[in-house]
């Protein structure tokens, strides 16, 4: 088994009358040994003429096998004198243990007696003057602070009473001019337009979905142009695919809505064919299918928005003026009160 081992230690030999020492009390023991450290009361004398100010004891560090347990006195003392501490009575599993004697000089300044006219007694309390010069700066300050202050207030009253003007941006879907067309056309198939007696409800249905389909692809108002006209523009521009099955199809379909034509059932899926290829074959591709439409403002609506900015910036720097305003005044009163 280990053996038992006290040491006491200061942590200065020598201090100044008031000054406070370090007393460290060491045990060494064996592990889960029951060790109780003398305990005093603060203000109580540890030995006559020092007194303990605190103590505190600390964790159990292992030590070769063994645990070393401290415990540290906080001393002071007010009387000039070597000091002897002992009696530090340590109990290790009830036994009592006792470390060597430490000793504690405690000094005081030394004083010349024979040189009195070299002390002053203590200084009345003064009262400082005073001195505008000092504050009129912060008081200036701070009066224009409370103008900024002011000029803040009626600001935002200003931004709160001019409303914001808000413009949303709407996205419209669009159909491709060729897209719409064939789903016209595939309406007449399902139809079954084609086979109808009332040819011509058929052929004006099948025209006007061309004239729609013309006058969006080609930019030119179809709808308005007769027959002729249409084929004509179209052999002008140079736009000549499938022109001769289109002329067919227009012919076809005066001569059955002003001449009474009658046509063959496989007459009208021809020209239903015709007018796919026609739609096939002149079609734009990659056509955007969204639309972006941006709201026009007004004069009046810009004349507001551009108030409301103005007010916003002139907000932010006056409340950057009174940040900065403060934070000098602050600083300067509290410069001037240490």
């Amino acid at each position: 088994m280990a053996q038992v081992q006290v040491v006491a230690k200061l942590d200065s030999a020598v201090i100044l009358i008031g000054q406070q020492v370090n007393l460290k009390l060491d045990v060494t023991a064996p592990k889960g040994a029951n060790v109780v450290f003398p305990t005093y009361e603060r203000s109580q004398y540890i030995t006559p003429g020092v007194e303990v100010i605190s103590q505190k004891e600390e964790k159990p560090v292992e030590v070769d096998g063994a645990e070393k347990r401290s415990k540290t006195y906080v001393l002071t003392s007010f009387d000039e004198k070597i000091y002897g501490i002992k009696g530090l009575n340590v109990s290790v599993n009830g036994k009592k243990y006792v470390p060597d004697m430490v000793a504690l000089k405690v000094i005081t300044m030394d004083v010349d007696t024979l040189h009195p006219e070299k002390f002053f007694p203590p200084k009345d309390v003064q009262d400082n003057p005073f001195e505008w010069s000092e504050w009129a700066p912060l008081f200036w300050c701070a009066f224009v602070v409370a103008l900024l202050a002011a000029v803040l207030f009626y600001l935002v009253v200003r931004l709160k009473q001019n409303k914001p003007i808000i413009t949303r941006i709407r996205i419209i879907k669009k159909v491709p001019p060729h897209q719409k067309a064939l789903n016209a056309i595939d309406k007449l198939k399902r139809e079954k337009m084609a086979a109808s007696e009332d040819q011509k409800a058929y052929y004006t249905m099948l025209t006007d979905t061309l004239r729609q389909y013309i006058q969006e692809r080609f930019g030119f108002n179809a709808k308005e142009m007769t027959s002729a006209e249409i084929l004509q523009h179209l052999h002008e521009t140079g736009d000549r695919d499938m022109l001769d099955e289109l002329t067919e199809l227009f012919q076809t379909a005066d001569l059955v809505k002003f001449a009474k034509y009658s046509t063959l059932l496989n007459e009208n899926d021809l020209n239903l064919v015709n007018a796919v290829n026609f739609i096939d074959k002149t079609k734009l591709e990659n056509v955007p299918t969204e639309e972006k439409i941006v709201p026009k403002l007004s004069d009046d609506d810009k004349r507001s928005r551009n108030s409301r900015i103005a007010i916003k910036s002139i907000i932010a720097a006056v409340c950057v003026a009174i940040t900065v305003l403060v934070v000098y005044v602050a600083y300067h009163i509290y410069l001037l009160t240490i």
